[in-house]
């Protein structure tokens, strides 16, 4: 197959959490000899470890706006999994798939990364909202107001659709979790670890004694990084097929969870493992003060609730296979990898 026959990719945030586990999704696709794949990486020094993989690594970042603008316009797909607010590079990634449509008359495809933070409200621990969000509900999605985080970008990249000159699609992982095992992580060149879960444990281990926010009531929903994967996989062979094989556009918001928990949960057992392994002084979590949660989270974030239901994403096809039993049992490995970083 010569390269012009070839289905055009661009990644970002591609040695990243998330981005790196699609690449790796993809490169295991069925359908992977008919891939030219580019990915861009901010680290000179791993452009040869990823070119080893099959791809095309080029040296950039999101603040490289000509570059992204570029690439954009010489691909079939893009895939943004990096920032997720970064509203001027998501623009530079919208005007380089019009240039595509432009000159090719051919409709592109854009698969953004956003998240439920989008859903967050400011429960600061203390309630768990009776409100829960679909991925069907458009107009229920609709009345979040721009100032949500994730919202403006997101409102762009509908807009764009609306346009006609790409077909977008939004992501919306939930809480991740579970350590990347990928082959961007045997080379050392992604980052195998999530924020939410590992922040919390992090910030526990540091002050010497597992921590929750306020009561601990409010609850959000979970997704294994495998799970997520196969998620945008599911996203990128519908659109693949066709315009009309998955929603797109004001349409075209796909949650990723399987699971609910309540975040509190997570501080008790986290504050019971650490006292086991006598990196918590008692086996009880204790309340993050004010400081202490713009010292280790930036803000009572971790206290919101964000409830949502994928129902739009499953009714493509995706599958998740772990549920919330698999987020409990994630939390040991975890807190054992993040204790063993920080001893160093």
């Amino acid at each position: 197959m010569s390269t012009s026959e070839k289905t055009h990719i661009f990644i970002t945030g591609v040695t990243g959490y998330i981005g790196g586990t699609v690449l790796s999704a993809l490169l295991s696709h069925p359908s992977v000899k008919s891939f030219r794949i580019i990915v861009l990486t901010r680290s000179p020094e791993k452009v040869v470890p990823l070119n080893s993989l099959g791809v095309v690594a080029v040296v950039g970042s999101n603040q490289d706006l000509e570059k992204l603008t570029e690439y954009a316009r010489k691909s079939d797909v893009v895939f943004a999994c990096a920032d997720s607010d970064d509203l001027q590079a998501a623009k530079a990634i919208l005007l380089g798939l019009k240039k595509r449509h432009d000159e090719t008359g051919k409709v592109p495809i854009l698969i953004h990364t956003s998240g439920t933070g989008v859903l967050a409200d400011n429960a600061a621990g203390d309630y768990a909202t009776d409100k829960v969000y679909s991925d069907l509900d458009i107009p229920l999605i609709e009345t979040l107001p721009k100032t949500q985080p994730h919202r403006e970008v997101d409102i762009e990249v509908v807009a764009a659709d609306e346009k006609g000159y790409v077909r977008t699609y939004i992501v919306l992982p939930s809480t991740i979790y579970g350590i990347a095992n990928t082959s961007l992580v045997k080379l050392g060149i992604q980052n195998p670890y999530s924020k939410q879960i590992p922040n919390l444990i992090k910030a526990s281990i540091d002050r010497k004694q597992g921590g929750v926010v306020g009561k601990g009531l409010n609850l959000w929903p979970n997704v294994h990084i495998s799970d997520t994967a196969s998620l945008y996989i599911t996203i990128f062979d519908a659109a693949i097929r066709g315009p009309g094989e998955a929603g797109h556009g004001r349409e075209g918001f796909y949650f990723g969870e399987n699971g609910e928990h309540r975040v509190g949960r997570i501080s008790e057992v986290i504050a019971e493992l650490l006292f086991e392994v006598k990196l918590g002084k008692s086996a009880e979590p204790t309340v993050f003060t004010e400081d202490e949660l713009q010292k280790y989270f930036g803000g009572p974030g971790l206290g919101s609730n964000s409830r949502a239901r994928a129902d739009r994403s499953k009714l493509i096809g995706w599958k998740p296979v772990h549920t919330v039993d698999s987020l409990w049992a994630s939390l040991k490995p975890e807190i054992e990898a993040i204790a063993e970083i920080q001893n160093k």
